[in-house]
């Protein structure tokens, strides 16, 4: 293990870190919580600092999603981000919000379709139409308030962009006032300047926590080596992003706060030791170009952990205040359950049956209840046939042939 240099830290703690400005609520009265609230870039509308992610909602029944929703919304959460074209996940979230749909601010993909029972990803604006109508549909709405153009992850991806019918299908669901604003979702800050340079896009949804920041622009996030070759610093395609972002109000709203929760496990984080959530917040937060920082939170109780932030100090914030040493090589690329590899021409359910291996390999023995949920998967890992389709998908050099291999292995089919 490398000690992290003093000048390293200072550097990024200079870089990543920004006074924190409260700004004037403009907006309808919020409830009577600690959250605080920040501007959504030059729309208009006000945010709160923390934001939910929409992953809870694969898991829970209708009840219990009003449960979530209830704690989120008591503690003044008011952001939600619906990237899931899962039908179950929309009408969770519909039923959640029934009857206070105007205290939630929706942030909803463009191109993210459902497809023979999968997530998929499309720029085909005929499928975008009936994805979109179907997310309006059960969510019980007739707009939202950011619509996303869904995962620009290079810069040749958003060239493809300009231009096309796609765009066009988006600005005119502006013009319908089907969505208030346009946004954009992605992992790469050269592909992201690119879009916020346009003029088109008010609100990016991008990557961001203390181990991406250190990273060349153009690696993969979670190439095996990327990390060998870090800066003292924040990328500096990344500065200008932020910088630009920040003097041109424009929104950022952060995905991957807890990098899929790796950061969270000593023996899982890039950084090679662990952060809590409430670290992981303060240094997107302390980012005077961020607006919200999502919450991805499975369940009720990884909810309130977020939640936490809220009462924490400045020390409980301060992400330096961690073992100081980072690992000098990650292994695999690591898997962080976004879906993106989705679908499987074999129907495999890649994120679940890498989630349940990640969760297994934590024991010495296969636990009976994960095995049980392995065993109900419709289809199992050892369908996999090697096609390599999912891994040409995956945003973080996941090798998910390999992973596919180790879950036949240890679960036995």
């Amino acid at each position: 293990m490398k000690k992290t240099s003093l000048f390293f830290l200072a550097f990024l703690a200079m870089t990543a870190c920004g006074t924190k400005v409260e700004k004037e609520n403009t907006s309808e009265p919020q409830p009577e919580t600690l959250m605080h609230y920040r501007n959504l870039g030059n729309t208009g509308i006000q945010v709160s600092e923390i934001g939910l992610g929409c992953a809870a909602f694969s898991d829970l029944d209708s009840t219990q999603s009003r449960e979530f929703m209830d704690l989120a919304l008591s503690n003044g959460m008011n952001y939600i981000d619906i990237y899931d074209s899962d039908p179950k996940v929309r009408s969770n979230i519909g039923y959640a919000l029934q009857g206070r749909r105007d205290q939630m601010n929706i942030q909803g993909h463009i191109g993210a379709y459902w497809e023979d029972g999968h997530y998929a990803r499309t720029r085909d604006v005929e499928k975008c139409k009936v994805a979109f109508a179907d997310m309006l549909e059960r969510l019980g709405t007739d707009h939202i308030e950011v619509g996303m153009m869904h995962i620009v992850d290079s810069p040749e991806q958003w060239a493809e962009i300009e231009g096309s019918d796609y765009l066009e299908y988006v600005k005119q669901l502006k013009a319908e006032g089907k969505i208030q604003h346009i946004g954009v979702s992605s992992h790469n800050a050269a592909a992201a300047l690119l879009a916020v340079k346009s003029g088109i896009v008010e609100v990016l949804m991008f990557s961001l926590n203390p181990a991406f920041d250190q990273l060349p622009s153009g690696v993969n996030i979670w190439d095996p080596n990327s990390f060998e070759q870090r800066l003292p610093g924040i990328d500096p395609v990344r500065v200008e992003l932020y910088d630009y972002c920040l003097q041109h109000g424009i929104g950022i709203s952060v995905m991957k706060v807890f990098g899929g929760s790796r950061l969270l496990d000593a023996d899982k984080s890039p950084l090679g030791y662990a952060l809590t959530p409430v670290q992981c917040l303060g240094y997107a937060l302390a980012k005077p170009c961020v607006s919200t920082a999502l919450s991805g939170a499975c369940n009720i109780d990884e909810l309130k952990a977020t939640l936490d932030y809220l009462t924490a100090t400045d020390e409980d914030k301060d992400w330096t205040r961690a073992e100081q040493q980072t690992a000098e090589n990650l292994g695999e690329g690591q898997c962080t359950y976004c879906n993106h590899c989705s679908p499987c021409p074999q129907g495999i359910d890649i994120a679940k049956v890498n989630g349940l291996l990640d969760e297994a390999q934590k024991y010495d023995e296969v636990p009976a209840e994960i095995l049980a949920e392995y065993k109900n998967l419709e289809h199992k890992a050892g369908e996999c046939v090697g096609c390599g389709v999912c891994e040409s998908r995956c945003p973080f050099g996941v090798s998910i042939r390999e992973k596919m291999k180790e879950a036949k292995t240890l679960f036995g089919e």
